[in-house]
């Protein structure tokens, strides 16, 4: 039976401390959880941002998407309901999917799209994960707006490892475009350039005041703060192309929390976040007056080589007040003459390199590291970029006229037509796709160094088959072909652990005897650095196909991503579960 309205109240209010959403419904899920109810109508809205007016695609209107809440053990049953032109699925970026990879989302991945005027009802148990996550569209570029934060809370009479903060907050960067993005993403797949940069960054939705004359305040994210208090930070990189520095004028964080999983906290001025990472930061505010304003920024991160990229940034206002009632506008001109916080250089790698290094695991005895310390299968990836050849009677505008492209083993692949995880299941992957993905490069050379004379890529739907539980190492390397850029490599399905990264070429004799086997850090999206290699180990306990791509929207595009297919394991428990009635034909 569902709690009624009051109690509904009560428990968000006082337990999340965050504002109530309709959409919401709960009902008693078994002794170890809830089953919350979402609904997601999927409509276009028109919004204004820098002075200009577009419609977007968002859920519920609402852009950022609604906040989705839940603790650990909860089971949530989102129906998605899409009443716009375009097909959309959304994936719940992070969430494991333990048996349930019908509600991954990626489309032609696990599930067909969802099409005009119709839904689907994504089914899931958060199992074994606490922290920040995220949704989005997993189709072409729409996730651009359609996205929004999953908060996951402790089990009820369980806490954080860390002091209770007064407040959380979600910080979701993105990307905004005054052009529609699938009209820039379709030409840049028909020129065969890269496509045109984001106008501004976003925190929350907003660009803040630096970008022209006609940003107001109420285009600046304002977030209110009480002196002498710890506010959680759920930091949410939402952005479609570009790696991010964040920070705010004299005030420092301690990071909790990477992609859900606890770490050792630390201490830092500034942020680094890849597109599709998340974090759980501290701030403890200082013992100030009321009224008292810092500017916060972020810009991005970049060694490309190969194009352009938004070098802008997006400015908001960190306030004291001594009332959280405080909803008094300040204006452009109490905050022109703020400094800015100091960022790292653009192409500071040395930062970032020193930056993922700090993170480590909790490993506690109650959040214990589980990293596999035997490995059975290994692989090695090699990332980077590439080329196609120009189509007869065409003219194309990527390097020395051809088309960019992007491939992992050289294999840039190929969405199919059929959702992978249906042709598997149901036993009919022929013609579909194979399981010829290669372990190594066929064709190797001087990753690092002076690329090879020929680098186009082959084009196919190969993916790598794994008997279920199998402990695999995977070494990624990144490649100089058209310029060394950090790519940050997203798998669906998994956490792993980070046990090793580099520069230059990575030493399959000498690198492994310095890999990290004791308290790793576990995350579902990580970096390749620019110019080298990271090495992660993971265990194959989860049935289903499994997207793994680049979480650089372009990158994924051009063909950065292969698939994982994990076997059934041979207890009831270990297999996937049956797909429902309703998921969407292609």
């Amino acid at each position: 039976m569902a709690p009624n309205s009051t109690f509904l109240l009560a428990f968000v209010f006082l337990t999340f401390g965050l504002c109530l959403y309709p959409h919401l419904a709960l009902a008693k899920h078994g002794s170890t959880g809830v089953t919350r109810h979402y609904n997601f109508n999927i409509r276009m809205k028109n919004v204004t941002r820098l002075c200009q007016s577009k419609s977007i695609v968002t859920v519920n209107g609402k852009f950022p998407g609604p906040r989705i809440i839940a603790r650990e053990g909860d089971r949530l049953v989102i129906k998605v309901v899409n009443h716009v032109s375009n097909n959309i699925s959304i994936h719940w970026h992070g969430i494991r999917q333990l048996r349930s990879g019908w509600a991954d989302g990626p489309a032609y991945i696990t599930q067909c799209p969802i099409q005009t005027g119709q839904s689907y009802v994504y089914n899931f148990t958060i199992i074994g994960q606490t922290g920040t996550l995220w949704y989005h569209a997993h189709v072409s570029w729409i996730r651009a707006t359609l996205y929004g934060p999953i908060v996951i809370l402790p089990r009820r009479n369980t806490s954080y490892p860390f002091v209770k903060p007064y407040k959380e907050v979600p910080i979701i960067f993105g990307e905004w475009w005054n052009n529609d993005t699938e009209a820039v993403i379709n030409q840049a797949i028909q020129t065969g350039a890269g496509p045109n940069n984001s106008d501004a960054y976003t925190i929350n939705g907003f660009p803040g005041s630096l970008y022209n004359n006609c940003s107001s305040p109420k285009e600046t994210f304002r977030l209110k703060v009480k002196p002498g208090k710890t506010y959680l930070l759920r930091i949410i990189n939402a952005a479609l192309n570009d790696e991010l520095f964040f920070k705010i004028t004299n005030h420092t964080f301690t990071i909790v929390d990477a992609d859900a999983s606890y770490v050792k906290p630390f201490e830092t001025d500034t942020i680094y976040i890849t597109p599709g990472q998340t974090s759980n930061v501290l701030l403890k505010t200082k013992k100030l007056k009321s009224n008292s304003r810092f500017m916060m920024a972020a810009r991005p991160y970049s060694t490309a080589a190969a194009g352009t990229f938004d070098n802008t940034t997006v400015a908001g206002v960190l306030e004291y007040v001594m009332s959280d009632k405080n909803t008094k506008t300040f204006s452009n001109t109490s905050i022109k003459g703020l400094p800015l916080p100091p960022l790292p250089a653009i192409n500071a790698t040395s930062y970032v390199a020193n930056w993922t290094n700090k993170f480590r695991s909790l490993g506690s005895s109650q959040f214990p590291v589980n990293v596999p310390q035997t490995v059975q299968k290994h692989f090695f990836f090699v990332v980077g970029l590439g080329n196609d050849p120009c189509p007869k009677n065409q003219t194309c505008q990527g390097p020395n006229g051809t088309k960019f492209a992007a491939s992992i083993n050289n294999i840039s692949f190929t969405l199919p037509t059929t959702a992978l995880l249906q042709a598997q299941y149901f036993g009919k992957s022929n013609g579909v796709f194979s399981n010829s993905f290669p372990s190594t490069p066929l064709n190797p050379f001087n990753y690092t160094g002076t690329p090879p004379n020929n680098t186009m890529v082959s084009h196919g739907t190969k993916v790598v088959l794994l008997p279920y539980n199998t402990t695999v190492e995977l070494v990624i390397q990144g490649t100089n072909i058209l310029g060394a850029e950090n790519h940050p490599l997203h798998l669906h399905g998994f956490n792993f652990y980070v046990v090793g990264q580099g520069t230059g070429n990575f030493n399959s004799t000498t690198d492994p005897a310095n890999f990290n086997l004791v308290d790793p850090v576990e995350r579902n999206t990580v970096g390749v650095p620019s110019g080298g290699w990271v090495a992660v180990r993971f265990r194959a306990d989860n049935p289903g196909v499994w997207f793994m791509h680049c979480h650089i929207e372009i990158h994924l595009s051009w063909g950065l991503r292969m698939a994982w297919a994990v076997m059934d394991g041979k207890l009831p428990n270990q297999k996937l579960l049956p797909p429902p009635s309703d998921l969407p034909k292609c």
